[in-house]
């Protein structure tokens, strides 16, 4: 049974959403509240949380935004304040949305943590890799007009994370650049296991594709 607060939410961001890239739409959202879900239950965690940092954590990706990573924590800050929700709710579930995100993997130093943020962001992952994932890759590559694959191109492997929030590489690259990373980075046993069989998906992916980019019938 859905309660009233999380009603609120979905509308809230199907609203927001309506005209968003096919990758970051509502059904991206959509898709993560359920793998949290699914996750959740074999983990000790606020469902509370969970489910509002899942439903509210692309409300203003950066890449939408000219790269600004405020945006969205700020929306969402804003929303459930305005729904009277519980000043600790509130900073936990923005906490998440601040640090869920791959290219933060990127930084050094102290970062927030907590069971909900692993939950969250496991799902969100999920959401990355697999075929789904293979989908959401190219669509956001056709979306930038990028190259699907150009063999002169080489992935860059040790990016900084300017480089990859700026990074117009052809769309092969985001595969070793980030999707083929996630597996060895989930951190519930359920995402693990999940997230196996989607990599797995993936690299049969890419050998039909060298294959048939070569021209081996």
């Amino acid at each position: 049974m859905i309660n009233a607060l999380i009603e609120a939410t979905i509308t809230f961001v199907k609203s927001e959403l309506a005209n968003a890239e096919g990758g970051h739409d509502w059904f991206h959202i959509e898709r993560v509240y359920k793998n949290t879900l699914n996750i959740a239950k074999h983990e000790d965690v606020d469902i509370e949380v969970v489910s509002l940092a899942a439903l509210l954590h692309d409300i203003a990706d950066p890449k939408f935004h000219d790269g600004d990573e405020t945006v969205g924590p700020k929306i969402a800050r804003k929303f459930l304040f305005e729904q009277n929700v519980d000043s600790k709710v509130i900073e936990h579930v923005v906490a998440i949305i601040e640090n869920m995100s791959f290219k933060n993997t990127f930084e050094e130093g102290e970062k927030f943590t907590s069971k909900e943020l692993e939950v969250v962001q496991d799902a969100d992952r999920l959401d990355a890799i697999g075929a789904i994932g293979i989908a959401r890759c190219f669509n956001y590559g056709g979306f930038k007009n990028r190259a699907l694959y150009n063999p002169e191109i080489a992935p860059n492997l040790n990016m900084t994370k300017e480089e990859y929030k700026n990074s117009s590489a052809p769309t092969i690259n985001h595969f070793y650049e980030k999707l083929l990373l996630l597996k060895d980075k989930m951190n519930t046993k359920t995402g693990q296991k999940i997230a196996a069989e989607r990599h797995s998906y993936m690299e049969k992916f890419l050998k039909q594709f060298y294959a048939e980019w070569n021209g081996k019938l």
